[in-house]
């Protein structure tokens, strides 16, 4: 099994949506633990409401090409809208940012938010 950290984000009725995606995430996968959830202002686009972001530990099968498909299929089964643009509203936001204790996302390094979350469960 693979270990990994999805950094989460949206800001589209962001409670909602995350309690739906992570309850469609642990149909298919094991999840461990997320993080505390941080209310952050949008990057890039700022006339749009602020965003929930976290992150979920969990384990799968899937190898890393395979799970990176999955989780953009879920997004897309959530009906995030790939239309918009890059920094606009988002329905939710998944990425792999650490795969097997190695850091996949240079977002990490950058973003605040996204390396608290992630260190949250690193080290916790």
């Amino acid at each position: 099994m693979n270990d990994c950290i999805v950094g989460i984000g949206s800001n589209i009725n962001p409670t909602e949506n995350i309690r739906k995606m992570l309850c469609l995430l642990s149909k298919d996968h094991l999840l461990k633990k997320h993080s505390k959830w941080i209310r952050t202002a949008p990057i890039g686009i700022t006339n749009q409401q602020d965003f929930i972001n976290g992150a979920v530990r969990l384990r799968t099968y899937h190898c890393r090409e395979e799970f990176n498909l999955y989780l953009k299929q879920l997004e897309d089964k959530m009906g995030r809208d790939r239309s918009l643009p890059k920094f606009g509203p988002r329905i939710i936001d998944l990425d792999i940012v650490v795969w097997n204790d190695e850091i996949v996302d240079e977002d990490y390094h950058s973003r605040d938010f996204l390396k608290k979350s992630v260190d949250e469960l690193l080290l916790g």
